[in-house]
Formats: C-alpha cells, structure tokens, sequence
C-alpha cells in the first residue's frame, strides 16, 4: 500500500489541507503535541492543535509553559521568541513575560504595560506533551494517568502527519475485524467485555500471532484509551518473555488533518536456569539489540492503517455486520468529546448487526474463537 498522503509532523497545515470540510468536530480534551526529548530547556516549539497555533516552550527548571500565539503587545508571533532566564522574549520588541505570563520589561527600559500572555493548561506525562483543549473554555475535568515504564531503555518515538480524524485512531481498537485482514492476525478475540468508565476506556484481547523461527503464540494484549486522545497498549507473551509497551497520540491539527505520534518499550525476561547475574546480562543484551527492530515492527504494525485512515471517509451511519467489533459502543462513548450541538453523529448502537451489547460485550460470532 502506498503511504503517498503520509508526511512529516509540520508547524501549521498546508491551505489545501485547511479547505477541506470538516466531517467532525475538533474533539475536546488532552491532545499530545510533543515528546518530552523535543523540549530541551530553552526550546520554544510551534505546534498546531485544532486549527490554531500553540507555542511551547521550556523553562531552565524544566517547567513547561503553552501559549497562545501572539505577543499582546503588537501581535508578533512568539514561536519566534526565545527564552532568556526565566523569561520568553518576544522578537520583535523584546518584550519579556515572566513564567506566570506577566510582561515584566520592555526592550528599551520603559515601565512595562499590564499584558500577559494568555496560558494553555499542559501536562507532561508518559514522556509526552498534551495541552487541553475545550469547546467552552472550561478547565480540565480529567486527567491522563502516567503508565507503567519497561526497562530502562529511552523511549523511541516516531511522530507523522496525514489527512484523518483522531476518533478513526481510537475507534481502530474496537474494531476487531480489520485485525484479521489488515493485520494479519489469524486469531484473535475479545477476553471480557469493554470497559468504559468515564474519558477512559479498557480493552483485553486474546490472539495468536505467527512469530520467526518459534512460530504460532498466544498473545495478550491490554488496550488503554483516554479521551480521543491517547493509547496505551500492553502486549505480552508469555512464552517467550517478551512484554511490548506502545502510546499512540492522535491530534487534530486542522478540520481533516491529522498528527499521529507514536512511542515504546519492550522488555525480555531473564533466562532461567542461569545465574541471576547472567541471567540479567543476557537479558539487557538482548533488549539492547533487539530494540530497534521491535519498534519497527510496532511502527509497521499502525502503518499498516495509514492509507486507510488517511484516504477513507467518515461515515456518520456505517452497515456494521458480525464481527466488527463493539464499534457502534465506542461511538456511543465518544460523544462525550464532542460540543453537545454535533453528538447526534454519534448514536446509541442500535443495530443488531452490530453484535455488541452497549457495555460492548460480544455476541458468540466474535472474530474467531481460540478455545
């Protein structure tokens, strides 16, 4: 499949990307706009995050700041500013503003003016960078938890940018049946029923996935979802040690545009029958050499739905058969994210065809049993 409509993560859309119609609204809630290693102190970022620019930027504490974008002073754009001690400088005045936003000099000594920059509420967690967005100005009202860490090893992280919706990142992992013919895998099914709990949402399957050389294995995978926002998927077999641990983040940027970063860990049990010692070098070693190519495949595994997402249409009343998934569930459980004028896009299963109780528990014809 060609990824012709995968680019590169960009500071702002292109104008054809800002004319296309929107087929949803911008989702409201945590959205990732950087990884934590993108923000270096002193770094100032422009990134985009529903149609409007947000600059990042960090302190030489560490401390994080989000702006809006503009210098409240004449309206130079501050993605151009840079950090200077504790302050962000503006570059067309030197205006400065404290860490709090207030404008605390001027760049020829004059008694400052009573402006401030206008801050965005954000939060570093997960080595990543989500800033809060609401349709009603409201603060944040849920959180995104910060998950388990594998190993030791650094987090690799990959980030890309294509035409989409961030709901279709979510709604993938309900979607048990493209597994089988877009993935690949040749069994696979729900181990309980969904669990949706407030912005939060777990899934627990059990597969069986074709490995090299050691063949047929069976496969636990954890699905944690956040808002529309962020993924977090524990993947464990237990046959060969190996427990993989992936975030994908999906950010509306423009109406139909979409960023997507990715990021993981794995980690490989300590041999038996070794002395603990070398049980544990051989297993650093291992996962020291191995980790590029397992993130790789991790990578490849979500390409796989690049083409998809970034060419299909969203359909407001989708045919839904056996064996997709509790697909119609989780739509029912995003529009909570929505402004409540647009919700009517997302109903209530209501389809026997879709299979699913609206806890998502499955009917019998799941996409196929492995006992």
């Amino acid at each position: 499949m060609s990824h012709q409509h995968v680019h590169p993560v960009s500071s702002r859309p292109t104008p054809a990307d800002v004319a296309l119609p929107p087929a949803l609204p911008y989702p409201d809630g945590w959205a990732a706009l950087a990884f934590s290693a993108e923000l270096r102190p002193g770094t100032v970022l422009t990134r985009q995050l529903a149609g409007e620019d947000v600059v990042l930027y960090r302190l030489p504490d560490g401390r994080l700041r989000a702006v809006r974008p503009y210098c409240p002073h004449l309206g130079a754009h501050l993605g151009l500013a840079e950090v200077q001690g504790r302050d962000l400088v503006c570059p067309f005045h030197r205006f400065a503003f404290d860490p709090d936003g207030h404008c605390v000099r001027t760049g020829w000594n004059t008694p400052p003016p009573k402006a401030g920059l206008s801050h965005l509420p954000v939060r570093e967690v997960n080595e990543a960078v989500f800033v809060w967005r609401h349709h009603d100005g409201r603060e944040p009202d849920w959180e995104i938890p910060a998950w388990h860490v594998l190993a030791d090893q650094p987090l690799r992280h990959a980030s890309v940018e294509m035409p989409g919706y961030a709901q279709d990142v979510m709604e993938n992992s309900f979607d048990l049946g493209h597994f089988i013919t877009l993935h690949g895998w040749p069994q696979g099914e729900l181990a309980s029923p969904v669990e949706f709990d407030g912005p939060h949402f777990h899934i627990s399957m059990l597969v069986r996935e074709k490995f090299p050389l050691v063949g047929m294995r069976e496969v636990e995978v954890e699905v944690d979802g956040y808002g529309l926002a962020a993924l977090h998927t524990d993947i464990h077999t237990r046959s060969l040690g190996l427990q993989i641990c992936s975030l994908v983040m999906a950010t509306q940027v423009s109406p139909a545009r979409m960023q997507l970063r990715q990021a993981g860990r794995f980690a490989l049990a300590e041999p038996a029958g070794l002395p603990p010692v070398v049980a544990r070098a051989v297993s650093r070693t291992a996962t020291r050499l191995l980790a590029g190519p397992i993130f790789s495949r991790t990578t490849e595994f979500t390409s796989d739905d690049f083409p998809i997402w970034s060419t299909k249409k969203y359909l407001f009343r989708p045919r839904l058969a056996a064996g997709d998934g509790p697909i119609g569930a989780m739509r029912h459980w995003a529009r909570q994210f929505y402004p409540p004028d647009h919700r009517g896009h997302l109903p209530a299963p209501a389809s026997l065809a879709d299979r699913h109780d609206r806890h998502g528990r499955p009917t019998p014809d799941g996409i196929g049993s492995l006992r």
